[in-house]
């Protein structure tokens, strides 16, 4: 059963919507003057029904789920109209917000660690939300066994342990169960499946709708990944710099769009079944919405952009029945975007043949034991692979798989039980053992470039501080580092003023640029990058992986690419390995693998790649 099946046949023939949102304007306080976050949007959601809520991070998709929830931070204010089953929101008093969250409205956020106490165990978490004037300690207990079972935990004894002691899935599960604890009519879900991988992302999302179904309740999902957005929602409303650009019922919007904007982030999207020369990525990145306030919010990125587009902001207007576009050349530039999209659904791209060369990487019988003999766990077992200069090869497989501990044997930040690692010629079984010279040799044989740039970066050193420390550590009598520093910007599409700014002045593409432009400083022969696109927007990942292709064509680097998303190790790689378990369960080309899966669990991975069809999350595909 779909989505949809819980709501009305035409949600918007019901004359009462749950919640009404009007004219809806958020605003920040600051030393200037007032910020503008959301610049008046309108939103509906009726009985029943799903709606996604889509756009790049900046777009303001977040803050107004906050301020439909009294939850916006300090110094941030909300105007307009916020209406819940007739009853006026803003303006309500704390307390009363408390009442409206604990029994109406639940909220689900993208890091389970935000919602869940990590001083509290499982069972007492669900119990505060149950807890209740009459209801003894015994009885909440039994009711936080029977609603962990509702969300598919079927083990009694999770009640007992702390969030921390819970993989991601289950840990997203526990808040599920912990945000309809007290039955709310209408469920938020800001991005609940975005750090997970594409079986357990299925599992929670399939999760969501059936329990929504059976209970009748209506859902907002927030989500930068359209293929999810088009299998969950019955509407979507597009966010672009704080304003609506489009609203269109999932399954048109899906066939075709009807503003620019919408139309890019379409094909931002990398295909799963073929691979295609370049990606088209949108340029540049979200404005304020103060930048644009008196133009056409997607006039600076938009390549049909006229003289009447900055003439004025254009309202959001209906354009076909049912669907409304904020573009005022809709009608003119619909077909040329049909053309477009028809045109990159048919580009596919075969990479030349690589003619075998020198070994670059090699994992040789790598085994990895944590724990004591007591009570051992196999995190690697027997794992071979390897890396040829020149190559990208791909290494995929669920959270737990063995991925990350993997490349962390790879690299020395993790010792291997058993097997040898061989980096750049230097065999190695025990990385302690090893002497300056070897060290220094896979050092400059390989880096890594990890999935949150931020985490590795110095917040309190400048751009250009961070480069140059890298080029020296490499290469100590470098002369004329700043101008390295300023081909390394170069060469990742940075501006050179960049070397003067802080990693909190910039994007998370950015971050991410200026994270590979560090690990380039080494002149390396191979990048390990371990999930380097997965927190990302379409738009931004599309340009990230376009930037990586380059590099690798301009410096013949190899990659050693890790990824749960079946899609993107399409793009990138040529071979691939599937783990499972600690083990490599099938190797390949990468067409072969993902066109002719021999493994099973293989299977059942692309099974889970997200896709716009309803029975995607039905698991009948």
């Amino acid at each position: 059963m779909s989505a949809s099946a819980a709501a009305p046949a035409n949600p918007q023939t019901v004359a009462s919507p749950l919640l009404s949102v009007k004219r809806l304007r958020i605003e920040r306080r600051t030393t200037e003057g007032l910020q503008t976050l959301v610049s008046g949007i309108d939103l509906t959601v009726q009985p029943g029904e799903t709606i996604g809520i889509v756009g790049e991070s900046g777009s303001g998709k977040s803050i107004t789920t906050r301020a439909i929830t009294g939850l916006l931070p300090p110094g941030l204010t909300a105007t307009g109209e916020i209406r819940y089953a007739g009853r006026s929101l803003l303006g309500l008093r704390e307390r009363d917000w408390r009442t409206v969250r604990g029994t109406e409205l639940g909220l689900i956020l993208q890091d389970p660690f935000t919602m869940l106490n990590p001083i509290l165990r499982c069972g007492r978490i669900l119990g505060e939300s149950l807890r209740n004037g009459g209801t003894s300690w015994f009885a909440r207990r039994e009711e936080a066994i029977r609603r962990l079972a509702e969300v598919g935990i079927h083990d009694a004894s999770v009640i007992d342990r702390y969030p921390f002691q819970l993989s991601g899935g289950m840990r997203q599960r526990v808040a599920i169960a912990a945000a309809l604890a007290r039955d709310p009519r209408l469920l938020i879900a800001d991005e609940p499946s975005t750090a997970l991988d594409v079986t357990t992302q299925r599992e929670i999302l399939a999760l969501l709708r059936r329990i929504q179904v059976a209970r009748g309740m209506s859902l907002i999902l927030i989500t930068h990944d359209l293929r999810v957005a088009f299998a969950m929602c019955d509407r979507i409303y597009v966010m672009y710099a704080g304003s609506l650009v489009e609203v269109a019922p999932a399954d048109e919007l899906d066939t075709e769009p009807l503003h620019p904007y919408s139309n890019a982030l379409l094909l931002s999207e990398p295909p799963v079944d073929r691979r295609v020369a370049e990606l088209v990525a949108i340029p540049g990145s979200v404005p304020s919405p103060d930048e644009v306030a008196n133009e056409c919010v997607f006039v600076p990125r938009c390549q049909w952009a006229q003289s009447a587009c900055h003439q004025g902001s254009p309202p959001l207007r209906e354009v076909v029945p049912g669907r409304s576009s904020a573009c005022i050349r809709v009608e003119e530039i619909r077909r040329e975007m049909t053309a477009l999209r028809r045109q990159s659904a048919q580009t596919v791209f075969r990479p030349a043949d690589i003619t075998p060369r020198n070994q670059v990487l090699r994992a040789h019988g790598i085994r990895k034991v944590f724990g004591g003999q007591r009570h051992p766990l196999i995190a690697l077992d027997n794992v071979f692979l390897e890396v040829r200069e020149g190559e990208s090869v791909g290494l995929v497989g669920e959270s737990g798989s063995g991925k990350t501990t993997l490349s962390r044997v790879l690299v020395g930040l993790e010792h291997a039980t058993a097997g040898t690692v061989t980096v750049g010629g230097v065999s190695v079984t025990d990385w302690r053992k090893l002497d300056r010279k070897d060290l220094a040799t896979i050092r400059r044989t390989v880096q890594v470039v990890f999935q949150d740039p931020y985490s590795t970066l110095n917040p309190m050193r400048s751009i250009g501080w961070t480069l140059a420390e890298a080029i020296t550590t490499h290469k100590p009598d470098a002369r004329r580092v700043d101008r390295e520093v300023e081909g390394l910007l170069d060469a990742v599409g940075l501006p050179i003023s960049y070397a003067q700014r802080r990693p909190a002045a910039l994007s998370g593409g950015m971050r991410q640029r200026v994270a590979i432009a560090r690990a380039l400083a080494a002149r390396p022969r191979v990048l390990v990058c371990d999930e380097p696109v997965s927190a990302l927007d379409v738009s931004v990942q599309a340009q990230i992986l376009n930037l990586l292709n380059r590099l690798r064509a301009e410096r013949e680097i190899a990659y050693l690419f890790i990824t749960h998303d079946l899609s993107i190790v399409r793009q990138v790689t040529e071979r691939i390995y599937v783990m499972h378990r600690g083990r490599v369960v099938e190797t390949g080309t990468t067409d072969d693998v993902l066109n002719h899966p021999q493994d099973p669990y293989t299977v059942r991975l692309l099974a889970s790649a997200p896709t716009a069809e309803r029975d995607w999350l039905d698991g009948t595909r």
